[in-house]
């Protein structure tokens, strides 16, 4: 369970950061890097939850 806290928190942090930043003033590439980076961790089961079918996810949301 601690290493999902710590998990976690590390994930909020980096979307944080993220959020902090200035896209409009990096190019193209940059800004589509830095939208999809926060797409992934705004929807974080791709991030932390395995796909093995065991029901994790269900534990997950709760």
């Amino acid at each position: 369970m601690e290493q999902e806290f710590k998990q976690g928190y590390r994930m909020h942090c980096v979307l944080s950061n993220l959020n902090r930043l200035d896209i409009d003033r990096l190019d193209d590439a940059d800004q589509e890097r830095v939208e999809t980076a926060r797409a992934l961790l705004e929807e974080g089961s791709l991030l932390t939850r395995p796909d093995d079918g065991d029901g994790a996810d269900a534990r997950a949301d709760s």
